[in-house]
């Protein structure tokens, strides 16, 4: 110890320890998470890099939240109506991908079709499917006993760890699946993943809005 002290500075040990921890922990938390599995579902049958640009931007962007605001970003939009946003992002694009998505074009043309837009999709699911989810959360609570800017390396190099690996999942998908049948797949997905943020959505606002009663009974 002595000797590494005389040859790196504290401030490595500073930015090592939260960044190794914050890595280690989120990484844990967000593997085989709806994030991952969004990854994986578009990677099936579009270009890997635009859905892992996006997905680093928006993790990325949700963890800059979470880092400057705090605790106080769980509380500014509802957590029912974030669910039913989700909900409805989810079951749109599983509709989309089940009666839409041309299924008999070449895999090529498709996926050139698709890729122009395929970044801001990813983007649009990922950051409205993690906005105060527990992840965010855990960099909410990181950051607030460590140092921040550390904890935001750690965590989003987490988060796009587990995007890349959920986009080689999705490719060696392509490579043993037809793509009719990645179709529906990517599809029921979707819908299930949506009936998911349908039961959050209701036990949110049934949680919220049940306890006016209880409250004004107590005050009155």
């Amino acid at each position: 110890m002595d000797f590494l002290s005389l040859h790196l500075p504290t401030s490595f040990f500073n930015w090592f320890t939260p960044v190794s921890t914050s890595y280690a922990l989120i990484i844990a938390a967000e593997m085989g998470d709806k994030s991952q599995l969004v990854c994986m579902t578009l990677a099936a049958k579009h270009r890997a890099m635009p859905i892992i640009l996006g997905a680093v931007i928006a993790f990325a962007l949700l963890n800059t939240l979470a880092v400057i605001f705090g605790v106080a970003i769980a509380s500014w939009v509802p957590a029912y109506i974030v669910a039913a946003l989700v909900c409805v992002l989810f079951a749109s694009y599983g509709i989309h991908a089940l009666f839409f998505n041309g299924v008999e074009e070449e895999e090529e043309q498709l996926q050139e079709k698709s890729g122009h837009n395929i970044f801001f999709t990813t983007f649009l699911l990922i950051s409205v499917a993690e906005f105060g989810d527990k992840t965010q959360l855990a960099v909410v609570a990181l950051s607030s006993t460590a140092l921040p800017e550390a904890i935001w390396i750690g965590s989003t190099l987490a988060l796009a760890t587990t995007s890349i690996l959920g986009v080689i999942a999705g490719r060696t998908l392509l490579k043993k699946i037809p793509l009719t049948s990645l179709h529906r797949l990517s599809g029921f997905i979707f819908i299930i993943l949506a009936g998911f943020a349908a039961y959050q959505a209701y036990s949110h606002f049934y949680a919220a809005f049940d306890s006016i009663p209880q409250f004004l009974t107590t005050v009155l």
